[in-house]
């Protein structure tokens, strides 16, 4: 990973259970780069051996205001791949990391004339810069939040005191969930941000384009890549490179090629970003992204290999 920024973790604190916050400042104490509302970080820890580094991407939670800091917020997964049992156990205060410079692959939508967040659980995490960023700019929002209970709702306290009268929480436990029937309480004008388990992702985007939401004013970020609808294993043929890789049905394109020394680029890993695009040569593709627009994806002559795959026995692209 380029440009990347030590930092040193100035604080780490538990805000609810699972869920920890690190505070991160630079090492001279200097500002740091700027971002904006929705922007993440990609965090560079230990991998399995010396040569291995793991890249987890964490939402920034502060303020895009506060350039003296960066604060992210962790959720402790199980099983987890390495990233946050290693920030959970292991990241204490005083101790230097590797981050990125911030990227933003969820921007907030300069036409909306109302914004309005969907969030369940540690999905909270990007709106809270998005709100920083309109509240300052006197711009219009609300929050729908819907998590367990309260006790396990990360920054009920923050969102409690900050936006109490823009916030609406929604706790199972308590017999409240959280509905896409308020997505039709909406005016015209406004944009919708999803953020959350994938089902709920899918959920209310599909209740958002019933109800006539325009796809222009439906945005949402995936933590993980989507379940692939194809999973059987293909081969690429790599044009410029000369060789071809077999790629297993568990694996993406994406990790075959860096497995194998690739050049490629990529950011989110996720669909999102469309960093990753390259161009095809042959072959039909699987589109597993949420980046590229139906006309493209008809088409079938780009796409995004951290996610999508093939729907033939193989794929050669330019690469």
């Amino acid at each position: 990973m380029a440009n990347r920024i030590k930092v040193k973790v100035k604080e780490v604190i538990l805000e609810c259970p699972g869920v920890k916050r690190f505070t991160l400042v630079s090492l001279d104490g200097q500002p740091l780069p700027g971002f904006s509302g929705g922007s993440h970080l990609t965090v560079v820890l230990p991998g399995k051996s010396d040569t291995l580094e793991l890249e987890r991407h964490y939402s920034l939670v502060s303020s895009p205001l506060q350039q003296e800091e960066y604060q992210i917020a962790v959720r402790l997964t199980d099983p987890s791949s390495g990233g946050s049992k290693y920030m959970h156990e292991q990241v204490q205060k005083g101790d230097l990391l590797e981050v990125s410079w911030p990227k933003n692959h969820f921007p907030l939508s300069f036409r909306a004339k109302h914004h309005v967040f969907y969030a369940a659980g540690i999905g909270i995490t990007p709106f809270l810069s998005m709100m920083a960023e309109l509240k300052a700019t006197g711009q219009s929002f609300e929050l729908h939040y819907g998590a367990k209970e309260k006790s396990e709702c990360p920054f009920y306290g923050q969102l409690s005191s900050q936006y109490r009268d823009l916030t609406t929480f929604y706790f199972s436990r308590d017999g409240r969930r959280m509905s896409p029937m308020t997505l039709l309480d909406h005016r015209i004008g406004t944009h919708i941000y999803i953020c959350g388990p994938e089902t709920m992702i899918e959920e209310f985007i599909d209740a958002a384009t019933s109800y006539g939401y325009p796809k222009s004013s439906i945005h949402f970020e995936r933590f993980t890549p989507p379940r692939p609808k194809t999973t059987h294993s293909f081969q690429v043929d790599l044009a410029k490179t000369g060789f071809m890789v077999d790629i297993p049905e568990d694996q993406s394109i994406l990790e075959v090629l860096l497995k194998h020394g690739v050049k490629a680029s990529y950011s989110c890993k996720v669909g999102g970003c469309g960093t990753c695009e390259v161009k095809v040569i042959e072959g039909e593709v699987d589109h597993q992204d949420s980046f590229l627009s139906d006309e493209f994806k008809r088409e079938g002559q780009v796409m995004l290999p951290c996610v999508s795959r093939a729907k033939g026995k193989k794929l050669v692209i330019d690469l």
